[in-house]
């Protein structure tokens, strides 16, 4: 089984920005530990602050992964366009987020994306990516 993960603007700070919401621990660390922990699963990783290169990932990674995690980010709560890319592969795609999004400011209780994902988890720390794999997993 092919999973990617796609993390979008900001998540590259993991560990660093505001560590009393997100943890102190890199992403990079955690997806180490991720891989360990999934060994029998092809996991691949992508970030990027730019919203063209995650539609870049969706499109490609949409026609040959089995699955998808996404954590938009901001772009959760902005971009349609996240969302077309999403409604327009074939690949199921499962939105995370680390904090509990509607413990947060009001702007942040709104996902653009959800309509386009089979389910969200959030609020779970990085817990999160590793429940989203398992959904998937126990799929197959």
């Amino acid at each position: 089984m092919k999973i990617c993960i796609i993390n979008g603007p900001n998540l590259n700070l993991l560990g660093k920005r505001e560590p009393e919401i997100y943890g102190k621990e890199s992403f990079e660390d955690f997806f180490e530990s991720l891989q360990k922990r999934f060994q029998q699963f092809s996991l691949t990783y992508f970030q990027s602050n730019i919203e063209g290169e995650i539609i870049d990932k969706l499109h490609e990674a949409g026609f040959d992964h089995d699955a998808i995690l996404i954590n938009a980010g901001g772009y959760t709560h902005t971009s349609v366009a996240i969302s077309d890319a999403i409604a327009g592969i074939n690949t199921p795609v499962l939105e995370v987020h680390i904090s509990n999004i509607y413990k947060r400011e009001e702007f942040r209780h709104k996902s653009i994306i959800s309509k386009e994902c089979v389910g969200m988890i959030s609020g779970l720390g990085l817990e999160g990516y590793a429940l989203g794999i398992q959904y998937f997993t126990a799929k197959k």
